[in-house]
């Protein structure tokens, strides 16, 4: 039994043939992040922002991805940043799983739980969020006790060496334990109020460990930055959880009041967040401007990178691709 994956590509094999078109090939990881270039195309020219040119950072969050990429050019994209275990999509489900009382979930309809915490968590959108982002990195890494005796640690805060707090990666298991104990060890079962804390709680946490990464990255880069490489200007978050509105707020809070307040920080609509075709189709229109086709060899490839020091060669590391 051909995987839908497949499926879908010998269709797009047989169309070429018989319209007589060009094929391409496209890393859907890629497509994500040139989402908001998409975004650009559909909205000029009447949009007011500037096309996002390269190089930027993007941030991919989804249910099956967590990484921090220096895009540097169209198919040249260095993962700064990588998850240790899950991602933190996933993450977000399964804290929803403990958070969220029984009822609003079999109610809800839902078979994904992240948007669930979000509204569970912010009923009444912005006029809940009240956040003030970490003036420094010693405040990023301290817990903030609530009024319910327990208190989430940020990852990576407290390791044996030390040093791993400063680690370009990401991990989320520890969160999610942490809740689990929360609410598995209650004498008493856990208050609506409680509840909604700690799924603020939970979310400040996660979404406060990405920014971490995202502003040590700019850091890095822009003290690295020479007369021959361009600073970086704008970060674009991209992936199902980039939907998600408190992060759009925290991050920006977090860039503002870290020294980073002339970053352009972008997230598509949320429609264009998730996997979609119309990010695909975008993505091989591009490929194909920049002289790149794929013939009728190239697979359906289970692992895809899209950094080119990766063992597979990254985007233009698969087999088929052909330059006019």
């Amino acid at each position: 039994m051909y995987s839908c994956l497949t499926t879908g590509l010998n269709t797009a094999k047989g169309l070429a043939v018989a319209w007589q078109v060009p094929l391409v090939g496209v890393n859907h990881m890629q497509a994500h992040a040139l989402t908001p270039r998409l975004v650009h195309a559909l909205e000029a020219p009447r949009s007011k922002y500037a096309k996002p040119e390269f190089p930027f950072l993007t941030l991919l969050v989804s249910g099956g991805h967590t990484m921090l990429v220096h895009s540097k050019t169209l198919t040249h994209h260095a993962i700064l940043a990588s998850t240790l275990d899950v991602a933190i999509g996933d993450a977000l489900d399964k804290m929803a799983r403990h958070i969220l009382p029984a009822d609003v979930i079999e109610n809800s309809g839902e078979i994904m739980y992240g948007r669930l915490l979000e509204s569970f968590a912010f009923p009444d959108g912005v006029q809940n969020y009240n956040y003030v982002a970490p003036s420094t990195r010693a405040e990023e890494m301290s817990s903030k006790s609530s009024s319910w005796a327990w208190a989430l640690a940020p990852p990576l805060a407290k390791t044996r060496s030390g040093t791993r707090s400063k680690a370009m990666e990401f991990t989320f298991t520890g969160i999610g334990s942490a809740i689990e104990r929360i609410c598995q060890g209650r004498v008493k079962v856990m208050t609506p109020d409680e509840r909604v804390d700690l799924a603020r709680e939970a979310m400040r946490v996660a979404f406060e460990h990405l920014a971490s990464r995202v502003l040590m990255a700019l850091q890095k880069l822009n003290e690295s930055h020479n007369a021959d490489t361009k600073r970086i200007g704008t970060v674009i978050v991209s992936g199902g959880v980039a939907s998600n509105r408190f992060l759009t707020k925290l991050l920006r809070s977090c860039l503002d009041i870290r020294g980073f307040a002339h970053i352009r920080l972008i997230f598509p609509p949320p429609s264009l967040c998730t996997d979609n075709a119309a990010m695909i189709a975008w993505t091989g229109t591009e490929m194909y401007k920049a002289g790149f086709e794929s013939d009728l060899s190239c697979r359906a490839l289970r692992k895809w990178s899209i950094d080119p020091d990766a063992e597979d060669g990254g985007i233009l590391g698969a087999e088929g691709w052909k330059t006019g």
